[in-house]
């Protein structure tokens, strides 16, 4: 039933009921904002990761093409094709779970390995450009892990701060409303109860 559709409690049995349930939706609301929390925690770890990430991948990528270039004025424009590897990198994701939020959590990177017959790179640039674009590829890799768990956490984040606020904001003070009002009335009912019964004893004295 929707809290526009409720109908308010009466009586002593409703006032039960209605701290029941106002004790439930505090319960609830420290439980989601424990939850924020944790979320927020891991996010900022994960902005703070990216961020590292891809200062790493611009440093790295303009050292390689800077080598890049150095290597192919010494070795000629094919010598970089000539050089590398028909092995593949490898890249495996770990996943986590925090709070019901499924993210990539970690990288393993595994480099491509030259076989015995390959060729090596004809010189020192073009060496120091083929370490610093495998650190360069890592760094991207990491870049997309850390930054997609940030784009989760946070959307997980705000869906949270939602609840939170329709519970601080608007369910619970509605119940400690109706708490208050059904105990005024219940508070008034026992009053007139006991002037009744005085009423009554005063007459059956008489």
């Amino acid at each position: 039933m929707s809290p526009r559709a409720r109908r308010a409690p009466t009586g002593r049995a409703g006032r039960l009921r209605l701290r029941r349930s106002l004790a439930t939706a505090q319960r609830g609301a420290d439980l989601l904002e424990r939850k924020l929390r944790l979320l927020l925690d891991r996010e900022h770890s994960a902005r703070e990761a990216a961020r590292a990430a891809d200062r790493v991948w611009r440093e790295r990528l303009a050292e390689a093409e800077t080598w890049l270039v150095r290597g192919v004025l010494l070795g000629g424009e094919s010598a970089p094709l000539r050089a590398a590897p028909a092995d593949r990198a490898r890249v495996d994701v770990r996943w986590a779970v925090l709070m019901g939020v499924r993210h990539p959590a970690a990288v393993d990177w595994t480099d491509p390995v030259r076989g015995a017959a390959e060729p090596t790179p004809p010189n020192t640039a073009l060496a120091h450009a083929e370490t610093a674009y495998r650190a360069a590829l890592r760094a991207a890799a990491e870049l997309a892990v850390h930054g997609t768990a940030a784009d989760l956490l946070a959307a997980e984040s705000a869906r949270t701060r939602q609840r939170v606020r329709a519970l601080r904001r608007h369910w619970i003070p509605r119940l400690r409303n109706e708490l208050a009002a059904l105990e005024l009335a219940l508070e008034e009912s026992e009053h007139e109860e006991a002037v009744r019964r005085r009423w009554a004893a005063t007459r059956g004295g008489g």
